[in-house]
């Protein structure tokens, strides 16, 4: 089944529909990564902060995968905001990854509490390392309206996405919009919020018309509206479920009516970006 891309505004694509590895402990995200990669997916998202880099790269390379097949994204660590820690950590990260350049890379969090409030040099430093054909985009993850207006205003460099927390039950409208004004397209984590949504009565009348489950009619809706997702799971079923959601459509009427689940603040799963401030240790 192929996977539709999504174009970025700096002239580059991403499969829409992608995998991910938040959670899989390092040990077994080789393993993981290539069941994944016999179901079909192409698109890896980690990140420093996951700890498992060196497990999809050694996945990549036991796959033996064109790399023009593959789209890898990774993600800024919270403790190396610093521009100096920026260059040097993006190398370590190529070199778990056992690649020469990154497809994407993200600053996870902006951490507005933290670093005097200063992520828009975070965001300059990120944005150098496409200079040298290291990285191919720069974006960003949870930046709130305020953050984005910020870091585009102070160096009009605009990021090509922005990974924020989406599902039915929160589907964070201010932060979509503020990044689709600005042709940043939405990644969205957490997309079937842990599982919460999976038992909603709305989504599972819907998957019972379509003859899915809960988790498929759910990601085709964040696909129909535009989005990019990409569900972890580190079953092998689990995986073949999340991916064949191409071949049926949603009508208008079942988009909305997934949307109108939304609770707001009180559906976030995820801290909120403008007061979190960890750093692992």
């Amino acid at each position: 089944m192929s996977v539709p891309r999504i174009a970025l505004h700096d002239g580059t694509s991403i499969p829409q529909l992608g995998f991910g590895v938040f959670q899989v402990p390092p040990e077994q995200t080789e393993e993981t990564v290539l069941d994944a990669f016999a179901v079909g997916y192409r698109h890896i998202d980690t990140a420093q902060m996951y700890r498992n880099e060196a497990g999809v790269g050694a996945a990549i390379k036991a796959a033996g995968i064109d790399r023009d097949e593959l789209f890898v994204t990774s993600k800024l660590n919270n403790g190396f905001h610093r521009p100096e820690d920026v260059e040097r950590t993006f190398e370590e990260s190529l070199q778990r990854l056992g690649l020469d350049r990154l497809d994407l890379f993200l600053i996870h969090w902006p951490l507005p509490t933290r670093y005097d409030g200063d992520f828009v040099s975070t965001w300059r430093a990120v944005t150098a390392l496409t200079e040298d054909g290291r990285l191919t985009s720069a974006g960003v993850s949870n930046f709130e309206p305020d953050h984005l207006a910020r870091i585009v205003d102070e160096t009009g460099v605009v990021p090509v996405v922005n990974q924020i927390e989406v599902h039915p039950y929160f589907t964070n409208e201010a932060a979509r919009a503020a990044s689709l004004e600005r042709d940043i397209k939405v990644e969205s984590w957490s997309p079937i919020a842990q599982g919460g949504v999976l038992d909603d009565p709305a989504i599972t009348e819907i998957a019972g018309a379509h003859g899915r489950t809960p988790s498929q009619v759910t990601l085709r809706w964040h696909v129909q509206r535009g989005d990019i997702v990409f569900p972890k799971s580190m079953r092998r079923s689990r995986m073949e479920e999340n991916f064949a959601i191409f071949d049926f459509s949603l009508t208008d009427d079942e988009v909305e009516r997934i949307s109108g689940l939304d609770k707001g603040e009180a559906g976030r799963t995820g801290p909120n970006p403008n007061t979190f401030d960890y750093i692992p240790d």
